[in-house]
């Protein structure tokens, strides 16, 4: 049973998402303050964190982004009000895997669940373990596609569970055009209401900072003007 966290304030929010969640089968534990969600986040276990932005003592912005800064990949959709576009790529560079706009409807929040499970790893493996065709070498990393751990001359490289994804997608079609539109389809999962290009763009430039050795003359990772990129291995 995947187990969901869902950090939210608002009383009548918190336990409408619990109820509803634990009815379609989900294990589900709930906070309703920042700091007390961050340690949560930290100290336990959780397939998925369902958390808002707008929050008693620490915003989502900033659990986001002190759980990518320790190393936690767990999944988060974030829950805002905001509709405005640079809140939603602020999250998204935070370290978010998805974004949903209140109010929004049951259908659509368990549908984003179920997309951003889907594209979650199984039970952590550690990288000597790992198969070896999902060991790649791609300029300056060394990465170990599922256990989602990434190295440069053996020091780890943090990278957000977006960016790992990114790369499994365009390791998977090496050599071949793939546009930002399969890129927002494939890596985020959903049509409606989706990311802009700009975001696609933005994941690809911290990429390149990653893996170029130098990323204004990138060698592996290639903009195809007009349609998108190209990884060469």
């Amino acid at each position: 049973m995947k187990k969901i966290l869902i950090v939210e304030d608002e009383p009548s929010m918190r336990m409408g998402l619990g109820d509803n969640l634990e009815f379609e089968g989900y294990e589900v534990a709930t906070s309703s303050d920042g700091q007390e969600g961050l340690q949560r986040i930290l100290n336990e276990s959780f397939d998925l964190v369902i958390l808002d932005v707008m929050l008693p003592s620490m915003s989502g912005f900033e659990i986001c982004k002190a759980t990518r800064k320790k190393g936690n990949n767990t999944p988060i959709i974030l829950l805002t009000a905001k509709g405005e576009e640079i809140d939603k790529v602020r999250g998204l560079e935070l370290g978010a895997d998805d974004y949903i706009t209140k109010p929004f409807s049951l259908r659509e929040l368990l549908a984003r669940i179920k997309a951003v499970l889907r594209r979650q790893p199984t039970a952590s493996v550690p990288p000597s373990l790992s198969a070896k065709s999902n060991i790649i070498e791609l300029g300056r990393l060394k990465i170990f596609l599922d256990a989602y751990e990434a190295f440069s001359d053996d020091e780890p490289v943090k990278m957000s569970h977006k960016e790992f994804e990114i790369i499994r997608y365009l390791w998977d079609h090496a050599r071949q055009p793939v546009s930002r539109y399969d890129l927002l389809e494939n890596i985020w999962g959903y049509e409606d209401d989706q990311p802009t290009t700009r975001t696609v763009d933005n994941f690809i430039v911290k990429l390149r900072q990653k893996i170029e050795t130098n990323p204004n003359d990138p060698r592996h990772i290639l903009t195809i003007h007009g349609v998108g990129y190209k990884l060469i291995p």
